[in-house]
């Protein structure tokens, strides 16, 4: 006789940015596995990759986690690991004010304290001067596509004048007029960029607003040492911040 199978709950939760409902399952032993291992390795993209996978193997609806921008997959993944886990996070903060011993000698204070955070009420900060679609003059603009990880990753620790043209290239969505609009799917990548390279530079620096802007997922705690008084705002943020 097989043994029975094991019921789990779901739960549902609304993306930023699409605003699609998005129903999961809780990660299970097998996805614990998962993040033990990745855990040993000082790999940043292996470590994004077990995310991702675990995303994959929880998620019941049908999307494409691959495409999801930061921010959407950081907010799902804090809520997986609520309701997988535990909605309250306790995280340290040390006390780095300098102060002053009996000898008039600095040191820093170094008192440890302790803060909670509830996971569920963390939410994507939206920053008014925000916008996907930048206009270029009266009768042309663009829309662009937000990042993901995979295309973060692509251009990590590259550091040359092209890299930003060819994020920008990557995030170009479409082009617009008052008549049509253009996907850039349909283009060549050497014609998009030489769309670009006739962008004024009030054009770029509208294009870095947007990444300047972009939606993040964080917490601001108000830290105050109970030992020297200092006080301090720290914001958390970064899926690995979150979990003590």
């Amino acid at each position: 006789m097989s043994l029975p199978k094991i019921q789990y709950p779901t739960h549902t939760i609304t993306i930023p940015n699409t605003k699609k409902n998005i129903k999961f399952r809780p990660f299970l032993v097998k996805e614990q596995k998962l993040f033990f291992m990745a855990s040993e390795s000082t790999d940043s993209k292996e470590m994004m990759s077990t995310i991702k996978q675990v995303l994959k193997n929880c998620v019941l609806s049908n999307i494409d986690i691959d495409s999801l921008p930061i921010f959407d997959l950081e907010y799902l993944f804090i809520n997986l690991r609520a309701r997988s886990v535990n909605e309250i996070v306790e995280l340290k903060y040390k006390c780095n004010n300098m102060i002053k011993n009996e000898n008039e000698e600095e040191h820093k204070c170094n008192v440890v304290s302790d803060y909670k955070i509830n996971l569920l009420d963390i939410k994507p900060s939206v920053n008014e001067k925000h916008t996907n679609k930048i206009s270029l003059n009266d009768n042309l603009g663009i829309c662009l596509k937000y990042p993901t990880f995979e295309l973060i990753q692509k251009y990590e620790g590259k550091e040359s004048a092209d890299v930003m043209m060819d994020i920008i290239t990557d995030c170009i969505d479409y082009v617009y007029d008052k008549e049509n609009v253009y996907y850039t799917k349909d283009s060549t990548r050497e014609e998009i960029k030489e769309f670009i390279d006739n962008f004024q530079q009030k054009d770029l620096e509208k294009i870095q607003t947007f990444f300047q802007t972009l939606p993040e997922i964080k917490e601001e705690i108000n830290f105050k040492c109970g030992k020297c008084g200092y006080t301090e705002l720290i914001t958390v943020k970064g899926i690995e911040n979150f979990f003590g």
